[in-house]
């Protein structure tokens, strides 16, 4: 068994989301995202597949089909196939999300 610190997946960039895939299996994918000013992801959309976005630092906005909500470090949310998901960082300070899909999107 291999195990992973996600520390090492989170860097920023100034000019767009730092994304890194996390884990790639046949069964699931999960990447970890770095943002920051008011950087942002989405909408993106997979029909055939479940996720949940959990926020690992900072505040984001997130907007799920027609539901919003701000999310706070430790909060999670489900994201039901066939639904758009939209994340944006909401804060002055930089955001970490790990966004984790079932199964993996088609590349």
């Amino acid at each position: 068994m291999k195990t992973l610190d996600i520390r090492d997946l989170v860097a920023f960039s100034d000019d767009e989301p730092r994304r890194r895939t996390l884990l790639e299996g046949t069964h699931l994918w999960s990447e970890v995202i770095c943002l920051q000013g008011s950087q942002g992801i989405g909408p993106v959309r997979d029909d055939g597949a479940d996720g949940i976005l959990v926020v690992l630092a900072g505040e984001v906005a997130t907007q799920v089909g027609k539901g919003r909500a701000r999310m706070k470090q430790w909060e999670a949310v489900g994201v039901p196939a066939g639904q758009d998901l939209t994340v944006r960082n909401a804060s002055s300070d930089p955001s970490v999300v790990l966004l984790v899909v079932a199964p993996p999107p088609d590349q």
